[in-house]
């Protein structure tokens, strides 16, 4: 009989550096500000991303030097990171 084995799942550095790179796939921090603030806004979709770039330039920062992220940071940082990405879509910005 063979062994079941669960995956294996990430380090708490591994899981929030896959995070960050899954939400600078994900967003559009490209898009120029004339389409940001194009027509009406639901929630300022500029400020949106920038706070989001900042949480995630400083975390990209802390990692490079070395810091493993808790849990709960991970946690925080997705939480933001799906209540922008609501605002975004409302704004029809992300799909």
């Amino acid at each position: 009989m063979q062994s079941i084995t669960a995956p294996v799942k990430p380090d708490c550095r591994t899981a929030m550096a896959q995070l960050i790179e899954q939400v600078r796939d994900a967003f559009p921090f490209g898009v120029p500000e004339a389409e940001l603030c194009g027509g009406k806004c639901i929630g300022c979709p500029k400020k949106l991303l920038e706070l989001v770039d900042t949480e995630l330039c400083d975390w990209e920062a802390r990692l490079e030097h070395g810091e493993t992220p808790k849990l709960g940071e991970i946690s925080r940082l997705a939480k933001l990171c799906r209540n922008v990405y609501r605002g975004l879509k409302r704004n029809q910005l992300v799909m």
